[in-house]
């Protein structure tokens, strides 16, 4: 591999690593991998740019099928609420959705693994999974005494990328939601059944826009 200077003490990385592997309180709670992945985290947060981030690789992954525009899974909104991991809302026609799921329901396990202190991102990814595969929830609903397990197969779930509408005065409305390997195709599909029907402007409605492929 080609010799990379770095112009700076590099030992000082080496010492602190060493000091923590020695004297934390948890040191053999600490795994490597943790260590690396924070390490470089800290590299890239050094440029002060918001938008240059590390991503590790279970949400290298989930960010991969996000803009890919489709993976397999349930098709609910997830989220935290008061400290707790809650259905925000599932998606139309998804197996969430036909398997009872509502908004605000809690999540209280995933495939046996508690939620307790989980985050977003952790959740999605077990959430997440092969196409036909089966994933259970532990939920609890405001009615319920206690949590019930929900067994949910997961199919393929479209991410909607766009939707477009005729205004008045012969103004498309097009809504982009994400900028995914779908988006190029949609978008142009909308330009073009818009422009059949003769226009006289466009309003492009990018709010809440997550990002995705630059190109």
């Amino acid at each position: 591999p080609e010799c990379i200077v770095v112009n700076g003490d590099f030992s000082l990385f080496w010492e602190a690593w060493n000091i923590l592997k020695d004297e934390y309180i948890d040191a053999s709670d600490l795994r490597d991998a943790d260590l690396i992945h924070g390490a470089i985290s800290g590299v890239v947060g050094a440029a002060k740019d918001p938008y240059t981030v590390f991503l590790p690789p279970s949400d290298a992954k989930k960010f991969e099928e996000d803009i890919e525009g489709s993976f397999g899974g349930i098709g609910a909104e997830i989220g935290i609420r008061k400290e707790q991991l809650v259905i925000i809302a599932p998606l139309d026609e998804s197996p969430a959705l036909k398997a009872g799921l509502k908004a605000g329901d809690k999540i209280f396990e995933i495939n046996g693994t508690s939620t307790f202190d989980m985050d977003v991102n952790e959740a999605v990814s077990l959430i997440r999974g092969k196409v036909g595969t089966e994933v259970k929830l532990s939920i609890l609903r405001k009615d319920w005494e206690e949590p019930k397990e929900i067994k949910i197969t997961r199919s393929e779930i479209i991410i909607p990328t766009l939707k477009w509408e005729m205004k008045s005065d012969d103004i498309v409305y097009i809504k982009l939601n994400s900028f995914n390997s779908r988006a190029n195709r949609l978008f142009y599909e909308a330009s073009l059944n818009a422009l059949l029907q003769g226009i006289s402007g466009v309003i492009l409605d990018l709010r809440n826009n997550p990002g995705g492929f630059l190109e």
